[in-house]
């Protein structure tokens, strides 16, 4: 299980990589510094929240399917929780663009999401455990 989730991560990673650069310099092209440091803070946010989940549901892989499934969900919930605090705490700021911050955010959540589902559809999963004789 172990193995097909860090194929399925590895997969996940590289389109949401190349948004990430192509939203950076969109914001940059379009708004100026104000949406380069807005489009820099939300690749910040969303690369810290994919990884906190990559590192805990990884670990719960090595304990078995349940235990994945519980932690991907308890970090769902602590990470919702800790955006809507970071978001409230930086609405306002002018030294950023948070219509960027916002736009980056949404756009490589989405990218990060459909790469996930399309890696894990291609990855042949076992559904049931092999009987070893």
């Amino acid at each position: 299980m172990l193995a097909s989730y860090a194929i399925v991560v590895r997969r996940a990673a590289v389109p949401t990589a190349v948004g990430a650069l192509l939203m950076i310099a969109l914001s940059a092209v379009l708004v100026g510094t104000k949406g380069l440091i807005g489009a820099l803070i939300g690749v910040a946010i969303v690369t810290a929240f994919f990884g906190i989940s990559i590192a805990v549901v990884g670990r719960a892989a090595k304990i078995g399917p349940p235990a994945m499934m519980i932690a991907a969900l308890g970090t769902f919930l602590v990470k919702v929780v800790a955006l809507m605090f970071i978001v409230s705490s930086l609405n306002g700021s002018k030294a950023f663009s948070n219509r960027d911050l916002g736009f980056t955010a949404i756009a490589l959540i989405l990218l990060w999401s459909i790469a996930q589902v399309i890696a894990a559809m291609k990855v042949k999963l076992l559904y049931v455990d092999p009987v070893v004789k």
